[in-house]
């Protein structure tokens, strides 16, 4: 990336018709750029901890929260008043009754971690980061009402406390729009023409681009759709692969009424369309990659192509293994930092493929210079 942004960069305070975020030089560009990405590792971190907050079944542990923060306990007498208020929750009382204080503070110091992380993000880029900035405001409200369905009583005396699947994919949702606005917005600010050396390059480019656009939506949707299985425990059913069980699809998948909360809710349901969907977003970059196999690309495009294919192969080892383990923390943490991480390149490969300004295409040769 950092050799296409080099020279993609080349010459732009020349070129009239170029739309620049950062008009003050290519110092300000590269310091800006550090900004955003740093924010958006940032949120990509606060994606990972809130993973391994849900599978520690550490989210419930605190009972209340204030929008200006607060301080963890700091006394005994603090940890037992804090200890007190789990203790009415139909969590402790249906899944950790007996849990000792010690036990207490672990799950309380994921979730304080957790909540207290996500305070020091700020995003000031005037009008194109205003929404950005609304959404981390609300970040934590929408955390909240999340975690607040999962200390209401359960509907029926036998089931576990656990957050709404609506709420926390609403939860997981607005963190991966909030990433991808903060790192499409650093590329652009960093890159703002695309690596284009050749007329040849670029119509390539726009080849890959057609292909690209769409299998970045399914591999979007697809994360969306691990927030219900995450929501629903569906991991932790039908732990066998390729079948479900001894059948490819399993009993009841439209036992509920209406049926559209089959897709949300039923837990047989959930894991299948998560299935369904993994397997296109494999079909779908592997057509991408063989389709785009003979195009005359830019290095980088190519490049990038490659590590995407690679990377998705690495994803659904994750979510097999992940799913054939029975969803242990280490491999559940890394199944989600992956669907961040396809997530990103497919975000980079879109954003190397748009189409160059038009001085810059003018001044393009058909053929690049063989390099050396």
């Amino acid at each position: 990336m950092r050799n296409s942004s080099t020279v993609a960069s080349v010459g732009l305070e020349s070129k009239e018709g170029v739309k620049l975020l950062v008009t003050a030089g290519p110092h300000a560009r590269k310091m800006v750029g550090i900004w955003l990405f740093g924010s958006a590792a940032w949120v990509f971190s606060m994606v990972i901890l809130g993973g391994v907050t849900r599978l520690t079944r550490s989210g419930l542990s605190m009972t209340d929260w204030k929008f200006t923060g607060q301080l963890p306990p700091l006394s005994d007498e603090e940890w037992s008043k804090e200890f007190e208020k789990y203790k009415q929750s139909p969590e402790y009382k249906r899944v950790n009754k007996g849990m000792s204080l010690d036990d207490f503070k672990f799950i309380y110091w994921m979730e304080y971690g957790h909540r207290m992380w996500g305070r020091y993000i700020t995003v000031q880029l005037g009008l194109r980061l205003s929404g950005l900035f609304a959404l981390g405001a609300g970040q934590g409200m929408i955390g909240w009402w999340m975690v607040k369905s999962g200390l209401e009583e359960p509907a029926s005396e036998y089931a576990e406390p656990r957050v709404s699947p609506y709420r926390l994919a609403a939860h997981l949702t607005s963190a991966f729009a909030i990433y991808t606005g903060l790192f499409w917005t650093a590329l652009s600010v960093v890159m703002p023409e695309p690596p284009a050396e050749s007329v040849t390059w670029v119509r390539g480019a726009a080849k890959v681009k057609r292909l690209a656009l769409p299998v970045g939506l399914i591999v979007g949707i697809t994360a969306v759709s691990g927030a219900f299985v995450a929501g629903n425990d569906a991991g932790r059913a039908y732990n066998t692969f390729p079948k479900m069980g001894d059948t490819w699809i399993p009993d009841g998948i439209f036992e509920m009424k209406p049926l559209i909360r089959n897709f949300f809710e039923n837990t047989a349901t959930v894991q299948l369309d998560h299935r369904i969907l993994a397997t296109t977003t494999l079909a779908s970059i592997s057509a991408l990659w063989w389709f785009t196999r003979k195009v005359d690309l830019h290095p980088a495009v190519r490049s990038l192509i490659g590590s995407t294919v690679g990377m998705t192969l690495l994803q659904v080892s994750l979510g097999i293994s992940t799913l054939l383990s029975y969803v242990p923390v280490s491999l559940g943490t890394a199944h989600q930092a992956g669907a961040l991480t396809l997530l990103t390149l497919m975000m980079l490969l879109n954003h190397t493929v748009r189409k160059p300004s038009l001085p810059l295409l003018k001044s393009l040769p058909q053929v690049a210079k063989p390099l050396f």
